[in-house]
């Protein structure tokens, strides 16, 4: 009850900015100036901005994207004045800025969510008539409602922030702090911890997060925030294992790791919340850097034997403190530090030294395949809105950029999600048209009722229709821009006729397109994605194995898979740079499939839940499977293998990776019993003739091959935490 009475609250809130700025704009322009296409483009520009577009963030957030996207507003008003001059350039026009717009939400959610309310700018400019005369009304009518919509959302009603990705990052690195303390100091198993430490690396899944407030942006500070809690959930997680296990009396090796990894956290969590870097981005660990920690711990751990139980335990604390440095890193490169990355995996941090065009160009490149789900959606939207405005054009409907805005807005990813919203548009678009037509009627051509009407009318659809779905949002419209137009221009009973009819049309068009072009949205991309990330895993898993065991240089260095990624490819289309120390072509293929992956997991969370066995798989268990796969490559493999490492123990981790490797192809297929793998062993009779030094680099490949396998099984039927 309370949460839904802070929704109406926010929502009305945020209608009453836009109300605020589209009146502002809208009287003077029309009736103290007389500058009725100014005022066109002043009343839909707070509306394109502040409703069509979900722009994230807070009010300040929110205004400094609106000023940032007003010059390329700008530009699509000139772009269509001059293609209005025929409905085949305007098409071709249309074609062109619906696919580049809609392609755009790949490069980050400010993009994407300042698409819808560019898409607008054009559509707009290019129906007739063809009157380049009026472009400089446009271009004021457009800077006064942005210019004003900014104002409103900064200055006059700010809302307060909310909580960031970063910050939820340092909220969970200072549980993992204090549980890496309490495993310390612990006396037994704590399964009340372990429970927090999964709740905790739960609510870091970007599913959790508003889509405009994920980290999922092409540039370094983005990729590097991703990285940050994608790390930060594994070191939970292995938090949890060892809270659940309990202390290990008398390790004091694993001890000093532990409170390593404890100050490492608490710091990294302070630089968080302070939003700057402190010593050149290099977060201290106590009086030792992490790393430094970690060196001291392997050394000491190849100095004596020990039992196979502190050996599990101590490469289960190696883990955690592996995800710790990886937290730390990637937490300093997204405040803006340029660690040169002593003693790290370089490749594991590719983005670090790369410019933002150069990660753009990666991202565009890793998208432009029929199986990304941003280009098949930028490729669906695009020809939805041309082929309106063929229609449109070609029928000369009155107030034609209506077709074009209900393709816009009732648009879904799915051909049923697109069904669902017609149906309701077109229900409450009848109710509008009706209740319109009785209000003209009624008014007669009296301006001075419409301009009574309009605010009280803008803010109630603007608060409702967000909350009532497209039914009230279609219907309340109606009324919106029966009002202004009336005001504009004489209009009689069939301006109410004219938005029926247009949003019909549109219905129609952006149905046909959503039956035709991947009806089935993410859903049918899904499967395939997580079927290529998991075929890309495997060699990966053989590789690292044996990079470990017989030193080819490490599955995450150049020298792996002589040019080849295990399925005979020698290139791949990520973009990834290549050269010394730069990931193999198995790696980067796998990185490029698991961002493929994230993205379709992530518009498939957006989609009506199916009721189809694919419900029952937990995908984000198949993506924690690949970006696992990634670190065992990048941290695991040894430069000079394992000289003097008996045959049987080689053979041992060669078929244990096959098994875990075969599993992973069998799971790409998702059969409906499941997979189930238990990688073996290794046998204590083995294990006995491995040189104490070696028998801990062992050790760290058998609990890599078990947590693969534990993620494997996850993935699979009939367990769901997706």
């Amino acid at each position: 009850m309370a949460e839904g009475l802070s929704a109406v609250a926010r929502t009305g809130r945020h209608a009453a900015h836009v109300t605020a700025a589209t009146a502002a704009g809208f009287y003077p322009a029309l009736h103290l100036l007389d500058r009725p296409v100014a005022g066109i483009y002043a009343l839909f520009t707070p509306i394109a901005f502040g409703i069509l577009s979900p722009l994230p963030g807070a009010g300040r957030e929110r205004a400094a994207t609106v000023l940032r996207a007003m010059p390329a507003a700008a530009v699509l008003v000139v772009l269509g004045t001059v293609l209005a001059v025929g409905t085949w350039p305007a098409v071709a026009g249309m074609l062109a800025v619906g696919f580049a717009l809609a392609f755009g939400s790949a490069c980050g959610p400010r993009t994407a969510g300042a698409a819808p309310g560019l898409q607008l700018f054009y559509i707009l400019a290019c129906f007739p008539p063809y009157e380049p005369g009026t472009l400089p009304q446009r271009l004021v009518g457009l800077a006064v409602g942005g210019a004003l919509l900014a104002l409103a959302e900064a200055v006059f009603f700010p809302d307060a922030p909310g909580p960031s990705y970063r910050t939820r990052i340092a909220g969970a690195l200072d549980l993992a702090a204090r549980a890496a303390s309490g495993v310390v100091r612990g006396q037994g198993p704590d399964p009340e911890t372990a429970a927090r430490l999964g709740a905790a690396g739960r609510e870091l899944r970007l599913s959790r997060l508003p889509a405009g407030a994920r980290p999922t942006g092409a540039g370094r500070t983005d990729r590097a925030l991703a990285q940050a809690g994608a790390a930060a959930r594994r070191l939970l997680d292995q938090l949890a294992l060892l809270a659940g296990h309990g202390p290990a009396p008398g390790d004091t090796a694993s001890a000093e790791l532990l409170r390593g990894i404890a100050a490492s956290c608490t710091e990294t969590a302070a630089a968080l919340r302070r939003g700057r870097r402190r010593r050149a981005g290099r977060v201290l660990a106590g009086p030792q850097l992490l790393e430094e920690l970690v060196a001291a711990f392997l050394r000491a751990r190849a100095g004596a034997p020990a039992p196979r139980a502190v050996l599990v335990r101590r490469s289960t604390v190696l883990t955690a403190a592996v995800s710790a440095v990886t937290v730390r890193t990637a937490a300093s490169l997204a405040l803006g530090g340029r660690e040169r990355l002593y003693g790290l995996p370089r490749e594991q941090f590719w983005y670090a030294a790369e410019g933002p065009a150069r990660l753009l160009a990666v991202r565009v490149r890793g998208n432009l395949t029929r199986r990304s789900v941003v280009f098949q959606n930028a490729l669906r939207t695009a020809l939805g809105l041309a082929l309106a405005r063929l229609v449109a054009g070609s029928l000369d409907l009155s107030h034609g950029f209506w077709v074009l805005l209900a393709v816009l807005t009732l648009g879904r990813t799915t051909a049923g999600a697109t069904w669902s919203a017609v149906r309701a548009a077109a229900a409450g678009t009848l109710a509008g048209a009706f209740a319109a037509g009785l209000l003209i009627v009624g008014a007669g051509g009296s301006s001075d009722v419409y301009a009574a009407l309009l605010v009280p009318m803008m803010l109630v659809a603007f608060t409702l229709g967000p909350l009532g779905g497209p039914a009230w949002g279609q219907g309340l419209f109606t009324l919106v821009v029966a009002t202004a137009f009336a005001q504009i221009a004489p209009v009689t009973w069939r301006l109410a006729e004219a938005r029926l009819v247009d949003v019909l049309t549109g219905s129609a068009i952006g149905l046909l397109c959503g039956l035709l072009a991947w009806p089935a949205g993410a859903r049918a991309e899904i499967r395939y994605a997580m079927s290529a990330l998991l075929r890309a895993a495997a060699p990966v898993v053989r590789a690292t194995a044996r990079a470990v065991t017989e030193g080819s240089g490490g599955s995450g260095g150049s020298g792996t898979g002589s040019g080849k990624d295990g399925t005979g490819r020698s290139t791949t289309p990520d973009g990834v740079p290549g050269g010394p120390g730069s990931p193999s072509p198995g790696v980067r293929l796998t990185l490029h499939r698991l961002r493929i992956a994230e993205a379709a997991y992530a518009q498939y969370r957006t989609e009506p839940a199916p009721d189809t066995a694919d419900a029952v798989h937990d995908w984000l268990a198949v993506l924690d499977h690949g970006s696992r796969t990634l670190v065992g490559a990048y941290w695991l493999p040894r430069t000079d293998g394992m000289p003097g490492l008996p045959p049987e123990a080689r053979r041992w981790a060669r078929e244990a990776a096959e098994e875990v490797a075969a599993a992973t192809v069998r799971a790409a297929g998702f059969p409906p019993e499941g997979v189930r793998v238990r990688p073996a062993s290794l046998q204590p009779e083995v294990a006995e003739r491995v040189p104490a030094p070696l028998l801990a680099p062992l050790t760290d490949v058998e609990v890599w091959l078990r947590a693969l396998a534990r993620d494997l099984e996850a993935g699979s039927p009939p367990r769901s935490r997706s």
